[in-house]
């Protein structure tokens, strides 16, 4: 028998359980009458003990030009909003009656396109559904507007009145547009790449923080911590240059339609790199930087690469610039494969030595050469390469940047009998065009090589926190008379060879011309329609050497040379850089095996005059004029004497038309624009030709055109 009595312990159970559901009952009731009779009350008790934190942004840092110019900076903006609770809560509506018309009108003379009886109506419909946080348009204002939309009517009133809130928010602002776009970077909701991305860390700073409590209708600040604002980096950028370089580049590909293009220009001592151009054909055949071509394209680079091929061969002493080679017809058969010189139907360039090969740019002369001496230890051949540093990491702060692809027998890289014949003349080898100019930078720089420097210095508050110094990633790539040697084969390459259209009649250049089908992968060389890769690289001044540049397109279909093209290209941004550094460098410009004499153009003898002082040039004026006062004349070049001849011409307004050849565009078109006569130009140059002839009488709407050349 249970010692329990349940008649006893039942009824104790049952009054606890009882009471357990009153207290409970009495809970869920105080709950609710809390929420619903006392929320306002207690609503207003969390507010006056509310404390939250509130970030502090952190501004972001500048992208400098080498020489302090703003590449990249950051711009305060203001988005506008209304909060009309606030204002009908503060009972400002009665003004807002009075006075919107006068607000909507003074926000549009602030803001442009914007209409004031369609802002009124946008702005009562908000108003109307008591919106809180109502968007007033959707363009943006800077700092000095936004202090001119406070100064109007409602707008004026604290913010709890007019329910008037500033939103900032930070733009990145490029003062030169698109200029250098790619290397630069991109800045939307985050970094997204180029420089803005590589040094996202040190542009960006560390945000700070305030944390404030909120007693009645106003906040309290309890505690901050302040933004650190992020640094700037200055690079080796030059602008003038950079907007040289991609103005000629972008020329020449709208001509040529071309797919893309690239353009570097490089300092020789310190390998800072004074523009990078990276331009690509858009749908609507536009050209704009869309990817880093000059730092990622792994391309075969072609007969620039036949540079770097006997460079090895001079250094390992196999060979002289005075070595003889049969290239035959122009047609040899290698293991089994044809290798083609670019005259093959013409007959080819026959026995020549080593240095005519380079300048006939002979695929057999080079490739016969290399295997002659290789071809029983081709290892032998690739450490070489690795000698003049293009196998070497770069390392350019640009996360797009990929390193050359030079396979090397026992690499677990397929070689045959084939590969090193066509490697030798820049096939089966994997090129971007950064390493192709630091290859060429080392030999103007008599063979030292240097790393491509992009960003110099970083700065915090102007002063500077780091400094990327010139890095000699090799001192001697080869010996000095191997350097040499090749040296003067460049230079004979441009003088005679197939660089002439690089050539300048102002300075001396050295450089060599590529030209190389484009493999489509799996499809080969013979896919459809060639694409090919056309390339000039080169420095200037030839015995002084100032810069480096490269320049490579790629283009669809013939003709594609790299002398006629992209040769034209590095000719137009080597005289414009040289043009640019008169001031500073034109003694290191001039050649000392040839007569600096220019050939200076017809018409403002005056400016003419000014600048042949500053370039140091013999000069001789006719009719015992030396003063330089007379504006117009003729100029001649008087080589036998080491002298330009200035003959000053009186020019009278007489109502006949000019003789404007022999000017220079800018001239001729004052001139004759002067008069009131319409001017078209064709070509470029010097004026050749004028349709309206020298003397005939002015008519009202005549038009003269130009042919220069």
């Amino acid at each position: 028998m249970s010692k329990f009595d349940k008649s006893k312990t039942s009824p104790r159970y049952s009054l606890i359980w009882v009471v357990i559901v009153l207290i409970a009952i009495a809970i869920v009731a105080k709950a609710s009458y809390t929420m619903t009779a006392e929320k306002d009350r207690w609503m207003q008790v969390a507010a006056k003990q509310q404390s939250d934190s509130v970030p502090v942004p952190a501004i972001r840092g500048n992208i400098l030009s080498w020489d302090g110019k703003l590449l990249a900076s950051t711009l305060p903006e203001y988005s506008l909003y209304f909060d009309f609770k606030a204002m009908l809560e503060s009972q400002a509506d009665t003004l807002w009656e009075e006075k919107a018309d006068s607000m909507c009108q003074g926000i549009c003379k602030v803001i442009e396109g914007l209409n004031p009886d369609t802002l009124r109506m946008h702005l009562e419909k908000g108003k109307k559904e008591c919106r809180r946080y109502y968007r007033i348009c959707k363009k943006t204002v800077n700092y000095p507007e936004l202090k001119q939309l406070e100064k109007l009517p409602i707008l004026k009133l604290p913010r709890y009145k007019s329910g008037f809130i500033a939103e900032p928010h930070n733009r990145r602002a490029m003062p030169y547009g698109k200029l250098a776009h790619r290397t630069i970077g991109d800045l939307r909701d985050s970094a997204r790449y180029g420089l803005e991305l590589y040094f996202d860390s040190i542009l960006c700073g560390k945000p700070g923080y305030k944390n404030r409590k909120k007693v009645r209708n106003a906040f309290l600040a309890t505690k901050t911590v302040d933004a650190e604002n992020g640094r700037d980096i200055v690079t080796t950028l030059d602008v003038s240059i950079q907007d040289l370089a991609e103005t000629s580049l972008r020329k020449e590909l709208e001509e040529l339609s071309a797919n893309s293009g690239v353009a570097i220009v490089m300092e020789v001592k310190t390998g800072d790199i004074r523009a990078m151009v990276s331009l690509e054909k858009t749908k609507d055949g536009s050209y704009e930087e869309i990817r880093d071509h000059a730092v990622s394209d792994l391309l075969e680079p072609g007969s620039v690469f036949k540079t770097a091929s006997m460079l090895v061969a001079l250094d390992d002493g196999v060979i002289d610039t005075t070595t003889m080679v049969n290239t035959g017809n122009g047609i040899y058969e290698m293991y089994g494969s044809k290798m083609r010189d670019h005259n093959w139907q013409t007959g080819g360039c026959g026995y020549i030595p080593m240095s005519v090969a380079m300048m006939k740019s002979s695929n057999i002369g080079v490739s016969r050469l290399i295997d002659e001496h290789y071809k029983k230890h081709p290892e032998k051949f690739v450490e070489g390469l690795e000698r003049l540093g293009l196998r070497d990491d770069l390392k350019i702060p640009l996360y797009d940047y990929k390193k050359a692809r030079i396979r090397k027998p026992g690499e677990n890289a397929y070689w045959s009998k084939t590969t090193l014949p066509w490697m030798s003349i820049g096939y089966e080898t994997m090129v971007p065009p950064i390493h192709t100019i630091t290859f060429y930078n080392a030999i103007a720089n008599n063979g030292k090589m240097v790393r491509p420097r992009l960003v110099k210095q970083i700065l915090k508050d102007g002063q500077v926190v780091k400094e990327f110094k010139v890095d000699v990633m090799r001192p001697q790539i080869a010996k000095p008379e191997a350097i040499s040697k090749i040296q003067g084969v460049l230079k004979k390459v441009v003088t005679s060879g197939t660089g002439k259209p690089a050539r300048s009649k102002n300075f001396a250049v050295a450089g060599k011309t590529g030209t190389a089908q484009i493999s489509k992968g799996a499809s080969g060389y013979k896919s459809g329609a060639i694409d090919y890769l056309v390339s000039f690289v080169g420095y200037f001044p030839a015995d002084k050497p100032l810069y480096t540049c490269i320049v490579c397109i790629q283009k669809t279909g013939t003709p594609a040379s790299g002398g006629s093209m992209s040769g034209k290209v590095f000719h137009e941004i080597s005289e414009g850089v040289m043009a640019q550094a008169v001031k500073t460098s034109v003694l290191d410009a001039k050649d000392s095996t040839s007569v600096m004499v220019p050939d200076v153009k017809d018409g403002n003898i005056a400016a003419a005059d000014n600048l042949l002082s500053i370039l140091g040039i013999n000069k001789k004026w006719r009719n015992n004029n030396t003063q330089g006062d007379q504006q117009w004349g003729r100029i001649e070049s008087d080589r036998k004497r080491n002298l330009v001849v200035i003959e000053p011409e009186t020019l009278s307004d007489n109502g006949h038309v000019p003789n404007v050849r022999g000017m220079g565009a800018r001239d001729a078109v004052y001139l004759l624009e002067n008069r009131g006569i319409k001017v078209r130009l064709r070509g470029r140059g010097k004026v050749q030709k004028q349709s309206v002839g020298p003397g005939e009488k002015i008519k009202p709407g005549m038009t003269c055109e130009l042919s220069l050349g």
